[in-house]
C-alpha cells in the first residue's frame, strides 16, 4: 500500500471555489479509480490550508490516478486557486 499526503495553501478568498473543484475531483477519483482506496479532502487547522489524504493499492494505481483525464482537468482548475506548489509526502505502508 502507498499513501500520499498533499498539503495545499489556497489564496485568500478562494476557499469556496477551491473546495467545489476539489470535491468534484474527489468524487470522480472515488467513483472511477478502483486502485485508489482513499481520496479525501480535509481542511487544515491553519487558515487557507487543505490536505488530501490518499491511499493506493500499488504504484500502478498511483500512475493511473495521475494519468486520468479528471485528475489532469480538475488538477489544473485547482491550481488557479493555489498559493504556491503543494507539499507532497509519499508514504509506504510497513
Amino acid at each position: 500500500m502507498l499513501g500520499v499526503v498533499a498539503t495545499l495553501k489556497i489564496k485568500a478568498g478562494q476557499e469556496a471555489q477551491f473546495e467545489a473543484v476539489a470535491k468534484e475531483l474527489a468524487g470522480k477519483v472515488n467513483a472511477n479509480e478502483p486502485g485508489c482506496l482513499l481520496y479525501v479532502l480535509h481542511k487544515g487547522e491553519e487558515p487557507q490550508t487543505y490536505v488530501f489524504m490518499e491511499r493506493y493499492k500499488d504504484q500502478e494505481a498511483v500512475e493511473a490516478h495521475r494519468a486520468s483525464a479528471h485528475y489532469k482537468e480538475l488538477g489544473r482548475k485547482m491550481g488557479e486557486y493555489m498559493d504556491g506548489k503543494p507539499s507532497i509526502l509519499r508514504l509506504k505502508e510497513v
